[in-house]
């Protein structure tokens, strides 16, 4: 069937008038860009264009709901990030509630308004991208939303009286007024934990924790430096602008990282401490 035929097909199965088929075909043509395509057939279109053809099929029966599972992922990177586009843009123009299925972090961040965060058939976390990124509820979000993933440590909090530190190595940093605020609610006492401090918000210094350089990676307007420090592999985003001299493989180098950027997990079950 052609493009038009393939968009119409579920409209016909319900014997809506054809003046009605041809209106809802032709408007949702129009909203994907596909109206040039409308007398092909699908071997002479691209990937991409295929995959229009396949929401037109559904928005002409003007859906409530959208399901789309993993939809752009036979499609290579430069196509991908092109339809990505295409479907912020689309549903900023139908009123439709979408539901994302996907493995792609990139994509659930982008897309999303919500990210509901599974594992297992569990849900671990909902939230907007925002509150998932800065809020992980547990070890599992913390290393799969992020990118590069996060940082992992194995530190200590430290309770003295409504003021929390945590402890890397020789290093002490004091939380920020907030985590403190909700450490307290929560009345977290002093522990083991596991620390995570995402890669851009590592910062090099002359003093800090010590690290040794394994790789540098020039990524054009930053550097990532895959380093070991504290017996883990540790990644440090550094912006190129900030850097005179960037280290090379061997070099030792030292890091610190603010309060307001730590996150603290209860080492027996990788909750959030915060929340």
């Amino acid at each position: 069937m052609t493009v038009y035929e393939n968009m119409a097909f579920s409209l016909k199965l319900r014997h809506t008038p054809k003046d009605e088929i041809d209106r809802k075909v032709r408007e949702a043509a129009e909203i994907l860009d596909i109206t040039q395509y409308l007398d092909r057939k699908p071997k002479a279109l691209s990937g991409g264009q295929r995959q229009r053809v396949a929401i037109g099929r559904a928005i002409v029966r003007a859906p409530k709901v959208m399901l789309m599972d993993e939809p752009l992922s036979n499609l290579d990177a430069k196509l991908r990030n092109e339809m990505r586009a295409e479907i912020i843009k689309l549903r900023q123009r139908i009123d439709t509630t979408f539901m994302y299925v996907t493995h792609d972090q990139t994509e659930a961040m982008t897309l999303g308004d919500r990210i509901v965060i599974m594992k297992d058939g569990y849900i671990q976390q909902i939230g907007t991208p925002q509150e998932v990124f800065n809020h992980p509820a547990n070890l599992f979000v913390a290393g799969f939303i992020g990118m590069p993933v996060m940082n992992f440590f194995d530190g200590k909090l430290i309770k003295d009286g409504s003021r929390y530190y945590v402890e890397l190595g020789d290093q002490r940093v004091e939380l920020s007024p907030e985590k403190e605020a909700r450490l307290l609610a929560k009345n977290a006492q002093t522990q083991e934990i596991t620390l995570g401090v995402r890669p851009e918000h590592t910062d090099l210094s002359d003093k800090g924790v010590a690290a040794k350089v394994d790789v540098s990676e020039m990524m054009g307007s930053s550097v990532h430096l895959h380093v070991n420090a504290e017996g883990r592999d540790v990644i440090i985003i550094v912006p190129t602008q900030d850097m005179n001299n960037i280290p090379g493989m061997g070099d030792t180098i030292h890091f610190t990282f603010k309060g307001n950027v730590a996150h603290v997990f209860s080492k027996q079950t990788e909750k959030n401490l915060e929340w």
